[in-house]
């Protein structure tokens, strides 16, 4: 308790603002937090209460409900953070005047906007169902359990948490040994005193940098559910994830869990007896039932993506230095594109995902949120142990670095300031597949994309672009001689050849005039060029996943993954699928139903849906491979996605191209901020014929963004490409500096 207490106080009387200080919070990277704790102008303990500060400020609820007929409703009670409760509006939005046409729906009851007291904590609520964001709400609720003693676990609030005196007897057991653990700011304080202004950044190269990690990765000392709203015996986590262990190593500040879509966004729902009963409408957004939704600040009231959007945000609005995101498919690169953040997205197994909760083990990967190419690198080396390097016996894929994985560190391979022409010598592929205008939403994303790859042959990089028929030629680029099309003929026809026969429609999805492409003669020809490949049959088709339906692609990972981390961690209330959900809430119905027929999914000896990933990775990893070989290419360019962060709770924009071709491969990917779009061609909702669903709309009427929306650059390549694509990452954004923090995000009273 002595924090909630001492904590205002602290944060007042600690002399912020010193005239002559040089150390800024705004946008501060590692290295200036060294800096100033070297010259004596911070403390570490100075920064983490900043740090605090910050979210007292800005880590609010940013949405409000929808409900039937717009009507105010009663306050609620909230959980603390950092030091305050959350306070939710009592305003609500109408669905009849956020949904057209509404009195002709004929469809299910929506499900509705309201509150409700969590399983956690019956004496606290969070929202249920659905809402949308608030326009300039200041708040962006990216951060939902900050390491502070007496409100960093539910299991052991309050008095149960107090670093002394005996446990009160109402306490559980299991919380004598938990408030032992020191808070973010006890430990900041014990840096300063062991260190005071002479800490060794070479043995721990995170020396008091504030982190967040996505609430699926495990913490020893603050509330880890997935962002899940259950009732575990001990919320805390009985140890940490790898990854947190190894940050904790390097002198990082364990500071908090990122909000984040529930469980990595839940898969989706595998269907089963379950149905839905009550719908919602429109962008979800990054949203748990625990933390709640999760707010752009560059607009508050669009989405963050997903499903890692918590730690996008707490980088962009500075209530973090860096954060630990997680991807099974773009949960990684889309909250960066949305909210102009810098990502690196490993090669699967270089980052271990041991204590994490995952969607797919075959394609989560732990990635890295900062707001500079160089602190994303400093994080990526300091995963290195000095023994073991990247290599974790608890995550088997980790076994792969020995192969690719660099020998010296990755910060090694940053172009130093004011090198001139430094990417000369470089080739690089752009990749015009993921650059086409599906609708007008499409154009100004990828036109600001293609503006900036004169800057690429600026800083003397050679370029040349794949062939796309709805791209046009650009005659300023050379052509690539041998292009995805090519190494897609020569893989899927022994490697995949059940992708010729698929089905959209009950319509073949695929063909070629004059041949039966699924025919043996016809897989042999094409292999070798002899003869023509489908036009329609590209690397963006085979990122996304079959027209057959999820269980073609899911199957039963989910269940299996879940299942083995529960069985693994042991909680004497919460150890298998049965007791997660009769001892949890889910925030919307679509949740409840999907977590059900999860829950009731049995193990397909067939395993269709694991054989698929994996042959699709091999395929799409070995073309990518002999595209960048046979080309000679250093690296590969494309835009992140070319569709803006949608309105939470509206429209999305129909032709998105969504899943991630990282994940997908495991390969290497760094994404850096590339500009702001002024205009968008908003989607729009259009109510159904016979008025019993809402179909989404492509905008065709452009609109000027009164906040301008962030958008990224993505610079990928084969596995253990890390460090040329860091090189590349790391010019491009020297020349550039398209990072601009969030206006209505800025220093709070009193900020250093």
């Amino acid at each position: 308790m002595r924090h909630l207490l001492f904590l205002t106080a602290a944060l007042c009387a600690t002399n912020f603002a010193q005239a002559a200080s040089k150390f800024t919070l705004e946008e501060a990277s590692i290295d200036s937090i060294h800096s100033g704790i070297r010259a004596g102008e911070v403390t570490c303990k100075q920064v983490v209460e900043a740090y605090v500060n910050r979210a007292r400020a800005y880590n609010g609820v940013c949405t409000q409900l929808v409900t039937a007929d717009g009507a105010k409703i009663p306050s609620a009670p909230g959980t603390m953070r950092a030091g305050l409760p959350l306070k939710f509006p009592t305003q609500t939005v109408s669905m009849s005047k956020w949904m057209p046409e509404f009195s002709k729906y004929k469809g299910q009851t929506p499900d509705y906007g309201h509150m409700e007291a969590t399983m956690s904590d019956p004496a606290v609520q969070q929202q249920f169902g659905m809402v949308v964001g608030i326009p300039n709400a200041k708040q962006v609720n990216a951060l939902e359990s900050l390491n502070l003693r007496g409100e960093r676990s539910v299991s052991c609030a309050k008095e149960c948490d107090a670093a002394s005196g005996a446990l009160p007897a109402t306490c559980p057991a299991a919380c004598d040994a938990f408030r032992k653990l020191p808070d973010a700011i006890e430990v900041a304080a014990s840096l300063d005193q062991k260190y005071g202004t002479s800490p060794d950044t070479t043995a721990m190269p995170l020396y008091c940098v504030p982190m967040s990690f996505k609430a699926v990765f495990d913490a020893k000392d603050i509330r880890s559910t997935g962002g899940g709203d259950v009732k575990y015996a001990m919320d805390a986590a009985p140890e940490d994830s790898t990854l947190v262990a190894r940050m904790r190593t390097a002198g990082a500040i364990i500071y908090a869990h990122a909000t984040n879509s529930e469980y990595n966004g839940g898969s989706g729902d595998p269907t089963g007896d379950a149905k839905l009963e009550h719908p919602m409408f429109g962008r979800g957004g990054s949203r748990d039932t625990w933390g709640g939704a999760i707010c752009n600040p560059y607009d508050t009231t669009r989405e963050t993506g997903g499903s890692s959007g918590g730690s996008g945000v707490s980088v962009a609005a500075n209530l973090v230095v860096c954060s630990i995101c997680e991807t099974t498919g773009g949960s990684c690169r889309n909250p960066a594109n949305f909210n102009g953040v810098v990502n690196v997205v490993p090669t699967k197994g270089m980052i271990s995902f041991a204590g994490g909760i995952g969607a797919n083990p075959y394609q989560d990967r732990p990635g890295i949120n900062c707001r500079s190419v160089k602190d994303a690198a400093t994080v990526l080396d300091a995963f290195r142990d000095p023994k073991t390097g990247y290599f974790d016996p608890k995550d088997p894929y980790t076994a792969l670095t020995r192969l690719t994985a660099s020998k010296t560190p990755y910060s090694n391979s940053l172009v130093a300031p004011g090198t001139a022409k430094p990417l000369a010598g470089m080739r690089i592929g752009v990749i015009r597949e993921f650059m086409v205008k599906h609708s007008p939403a499409h154009a100004v994303v990828s036109d600001g994309i293609n503006k900036e790859l004169k800057v690429l042959q600026d800083l003397g990089a050679e370029l040349f672009e794949t062939i796309d028929p709805e791209y046009p030629d650009d005659p300023s680029i050379a052509n690539m001689p041998f292009t995805f099309e090519h190494a897609l003929a020569e893989f899927i026809p022994f490697h995949m050849p059940e992708v010729m026969a698929w089905k959209k429609d009950g319509k073949p999805e695929f063909s070629v005039p004059g041949y039966d492409i699924t025919s043996r003669d016809y897989l042999v020809a094409a292999s070798i060029h002899k003869a023509p490949w489908p036009k329609d049959l590209d690397i963006q088709r085979m990122v996304g996943n079959p027209p057959t339906g999820a269980e073609e692609y899911t199957g039963y990972t989910f269940a299996y993954d879940f299942a083995r981390y529960l069985m693994l961690r042991g909680d004497a209330n919460v150890y298998d699928w049965a007791t997660l959900n009769a001892n949890a809430k889910y925030w919307s119905n679509t949740r409840v139903v999907a977590m059900k027929n999860w829950a009731a999914k049995t193990m397909d000896a067939r395993t269709t849906a694991i054989t698929h990933t994996m042959k699709r990775r091999d395929v799409l990893r070995m073309a990518t491979m002999k595209v960048m070989e046979q080309n000679k290419l250093d690296a590969l360019v494309s835009p992140s996605d070319t569709a803006l962060a949608a309105k939470i709770g509206g429209a999305d924009e129909p032709t998105r191209w969504g899943f991630g071709y990282g994940a997908v491969m495991g390969i290497a990917e760094v994404y850096v901020p590339a500009g702001f779009a002024t205009t968008d061609y908003p989607a729009s909702f259009a109510l159904s014929a016979d008025g019993t669903k809402y179909e989404t709309v492509a905008g065709t009427k452009q609109v000027k963004l009164s906040n301008p929306l962030p958008y990224n650059i993505g610079f990928w390549g084969g596995p253990g490409d890390e460090a040329a694509l860091l090189k590349v990452a790391s010019a491009y954004e020297a020349a550039t500096k398209h990072r601009k923090p969030p206006k209505d995000f800025g220093p709070v009273k009193g900020e250093i």
